[in-house]
Parts: structure tokens; C-alpha cells; sequence
């Protein structure tokens, strides 16, 4: 009979000896056994035997750009084609549902049970021509109008503007000179005209026509200015005076000296009025104060032809038949801007009343173009080659949109869309150049003036939208 202890000694002999691992004191070895942590073994079992394909919304792409949104698995979007509910009634998220498959898919979509039986490789790499959309679509996926649901706004026809004059006056004697500024339209609803030697009031309200003054056979009237508010009217002679009239009385008030030569251009700025001359020099006049001219500007070479203030009154842009375009503040007595990119006489010049500091000029025969410019940062813009000679700027109060009248060769009127300066409409029918021009106070018409002796009434802008109008409406005469 064995020893028990020598058998025991032989079983262990026998077994294979278990390796030992060299660990901390603190650390027994019956802690790194799975055998002692049935929970974690459970744990690691369920994550090596699990089956991610097996679940549907758990579909993993071995690329995860998918150039075909046809090919794509759209049940994990969880987008169903039924918008209806088991008991008939609508679903809201169903509604949306339907209504987004369409939007992002198109009316090419699969199903959700052909989406789930479709191979998860056969979107990769895949690609396909895009159905052609309407370029009009207000949508932004681009859809078609056959979209269920989807209600489409009509496309916005352009403005029309009408091709004749609703009006047409005769205005004899009204001379051809390109230099001169013959025509302006109060804030009362008035037209002034000069007309040879003589200014004529047409009231737009009315019809009612008033001759103003005479200057008699050894002057003439070379432009005309209405101040910005009142009844107040500047007259710029050939003899060089400015007068200054009451027209609500037809009254002189005063007569202002300073000119050596004919006046061809005013501008004001409340209380102070600006007198262009062909001596080359700008007065600055102050009609509250005694003396005929408080400061005189310098620096063009030629002929002083165009004169605007800005709609803050505090920039002066004076052009010249020295082709040269000068910005002036109150105080300067020398041009603060120069811009010389013109190649021919600047007399037509607007300040735009919707963008501080925007300024547009016109060139003559030889130059033809018009040019924007950034008077606050000294920029030229852009230029827009119109084809002809530019003799009249002028911007619409309720839109953004200007208006030139030209000479030589075709004689027409352009209305512009800034900035893209589309046309919106070329207007004809005066058969000499339309050198006049000027708006009525509520911002939709306008009168030009030509040497064919007429004037012609259109209506170009719409009206604004909210106005508040003291006077009758021009449409009313």
C-alpha cells in the first residue's frame, strides 16, 4: 500500500505546472483570473460573439462618402413613405417625412424595405446625372413644381416702366448748350424754366403757368436752382449776377455779384447757395449775410458746368470742362478729391440718397461713360460705357435706381438698376439732346428738356412706401 504522501507528490509531479507571473506584494495572483470574474467574462463574450450587421439601423459602410444619394440606406434616416396614422388620420412627423424624402431625394426615392435589401457596397464610387431643376424654384433644394406639398411663388416679373411721356410741353426758345442748367422742380411741386431771357413757373398741381421775370434783351437766363426748402429760386445770368427770387410773390429779393462770366451751374445747401461760372471759379454765397460771396474755390481749368451737394450738406462735387471731378467740404477752398479719369466735359453729377458718400458723374461726347465713386474712402468704383454723351444724372429717392438722359448720337433716357446697372428701360422721343433734367418732390416722375423746345413728362420710379406728401400728385394734372 502506497505512502499517501508519496502519491500526493506524484499527482503533482504528473500535473503541468501553471506559470506564475511576477507581480506586486500587494497583488495576488487569484485577482487576474477571468475564472474569479464571471461577470466580466459574460461581459467579454457578448462583444466578441455579437453581430453588429444583424440590426438594421446599425448598418456599417466600409466608405462613409456617398456620391449617389439613390444608393443610400434610408432607413437610418427612419423616413416612412405613409404621411397617414393607423387610424387614418394624418401624422404630422409623417407629413414632414414624406415631405423631406421628396425634398432631399427627389421623386426617384426607394423605399425603406428596398433600402434595407440593398447591398451596403453598391453606393461606393457610384455616380449619376442629376435631374435638371427649374432655375426659377424658390425652394432652396431646388424642386420641381410636380413636389407634393410644396407651393410655389410666382417669379417676380420686372418692373415696367411706360415708353412714351404721359405729358409733353412746348418750351420755346429753350436753348441747345450743353453747359447750361435751364430746368429744376421744387418741394412745392413747381417747375421753373428759363426760356431765353425769361424764367416760367408751371405748377404741377395746377397746370397753371407764371412768368417770373424778365432780364431783358441784353442778359439771359443761364440756370436756374430752387433752395431746398421754401419758395426761394437762384437765377444765374450771362452778365455773371445770381438773383435770388420769391417766387410765392415773383419778387427779387437780392442780386449778387462776383463773376466776371455767364453762370451756368447752382447748388444749395440751406442757406448757402454755390454759383459755378464759366471764369473757372465756385462762389460760396451766404443770402442771409450782406456781403455778395463769403469764400471762392479754385482749381478748375475750364468752364465750372455741374454742381451738387451731398444730402448732408457736407461734401461739394463740382465738375468742370477740363474733364475734371472735384469733392469740396464747407470750408476747403481747395478740392479735397481730384478724380481726372474722365476724358470730357463733367456736367452731369448725382449724389446717391441711399448710400452715404456714393457719387455717380457722367462724361461728354468723347468720354461717354459713367463712373461711381466712394468719396468717404477715395475709391473708384466702377464704369459703365453708355454708348453716348451723358448730360444728366439723377437717382431715385424710393429705389435704387438712377436715370441718365444723353446727346450725341441717340439722344435717349436710361433707367439703371445699381449696382448691377442693368437697363430697365431706354426711353426716346426728344430728336436733340436731352441736356435737362430734373424729379418731381415725390420721387416718381421726371421732365426732360431738349433743344427741340419741348418738355416731356415720364414716370419712371415707383412710389415709395410710405409717403407723406404735403403737395398734390403729379399724376393729378
Amino acid at each position: 500500500m502506497d505512502d499517501p504522501t508519496t502519491v500526493s507528490n506524484q499527482r503533482n509531479q504528473s500535473a503541468p505546472e501553471t506559470p506564475r507571473l511576477n507581480l506586486p506584494a500587494r497583488m495576488s495572483d487569484s485577482s487576474i483570473y477571468l475564472e474569479n470574474l464571471p461577470s466580466r467574462t459574460m461581459h467579454i463574450n457578448r462583444l466578441i460573439n455579437s453581430n453588429y450587421n444583424s440590426s438594421p439601423s446599425r448598418t456599417i459602410y466600409s466608405d462613409r462618402f456617398i456620391p449617389s444619394r439613390s444608393g443610400s440606406n434610408f432607413a437610418l434616416f427612419d423616413i416612412s413613405n405613409s404621411p397617414t396614422s393607423a387610424e387614418g388620420k394624418e401624422d404630422g412627423s409623417g407629413t414632414y417625412n414624406s415631405l423631406l424624402r421628396a425634398a432631399l431625394f427627389g421623386p426617384y426615392t426607394p423605399d425603406k424595405k428596398d433600402s434595407l435589401g440593398s447591398p451596403a457596397c453598391r453606393n461606393i464610387f457610384r455616380y449619376k446625372t442629376e435631374t435638371k431643376r427649374s432655375l426659377h424654384s424658390l425652394s432652396p433644394f431646388g424642386l420641381d413644381e410636380s413636389v407634393p406639398g410644396i407651393i410655389h411663388s410666382p417669379v417676380k416679373a420686372p418692373r415696367k416702366v411706360p415708353r412714351s411721356p404721359y405729358k409733353v410741353l412746348d418750351a420755346p426758345a429753350l436753348q441747345d448748350d450743353f453747359y447750361l442748367n435751364l430746368v429744376d422742380w421744387s418741394s412745392n411741386n413747381v417747375l421753373a424754366v428759363g426760356l431765353g431771357n425769361c424764367v416760367y413757373l408751371w405748377n404741377a398741381c395746377s397746370s397753371k403757368v407764371t412768368k417770373l421775370c424778365d432780364l431783358g434783351i441784353d442778359d439771359s437766363v443761364c440756370s436756374v436752382g430752387w433752395a431746398q426748402r421754401g419758395t426761394h429760386l437762384a437765377v444765374g445770368t450771362s452778365n455773371g449776377k445770381v438773383q435770388i427770387w420769391d417766387a410765392s410773390r415773383c419778387r427779387r429779393i437780392r442780386t449778387m455779384e462776383g463773376h466776371r462770366l455767364r453762370v451756368g451751374a447752382l447748388a444749395w445747401s440751406s442757406s448757402l447757395l454755390s454759383s459755378g461760372s464759366r471764369d473757372k471759379s465756385i462762389l460760396q454765397r451766404d443770402i442771409r449775410v450782406q456781403d455778395d460771396f463769403a469764400s471762392k474755390l479754385s482749381g478748375h481749368k475750364s468752364e465750372v458746368c455741374g454742381l451738387k451737394w451731398s444730402y448732408d450738406n457736407r461734401e461739394l462735387a463740382s465738375g468742370g470742362n477740363d474733364n475734371k471731378l472735384f469733392v469740396w467740404n464747407q470750408h476747403s477752398t481747395q478740392p479735397l478729391l481730384k478724380y481726372c479719369d474722365h476724358t470730357a466735359a463733367v456736367k452731369a453729377i448725382a449724389w446717391s440718397p441711399h448710400l452715404h458718400g456714393l457719387l455717380a458723374s457722367g462724361g461728354g461726347t468723347a468720354d461717354r461713360c459713367i463712373r461711381f465713386w466712394n468719396t468717404t474712402t477715395n475709391a473708384h468704383l466702377s464704369c459703365m460705357d453708355t454708348g453716348s454723351q451723358v448730360c444728366n444724372l439723377v437717382w431715385s429717392k424710393n429705389v435704387n435706381e438712377l436715370v441718365s438722359t444723353h446727346g450725341y448720337s441717340q439722344n435717349q433716357i436710361i433707367v439703371w438698376r445699381y449696382p448691377t446697372m442693368s437697363k430697365l428701360a431706354t426711353l426716346t422721343g426728344h430728336t436733340y439732346r436731352v441736356l435737362y433734367l430734373a424729379i418731381s418732390p415725390d420721387g416718381q416722375t421726371i421732365v426732360t428738356g431738349a433743344g427741340d423746345e419741348t418738355l416731356r413728362f415720364w414716370n419712371v420710379f415707383p412710389s415709395p412706401k410710405s409717403q407723406v406728401n404735403d403737395t398734390c400728385g403729379v399724376q393729378a394734372v
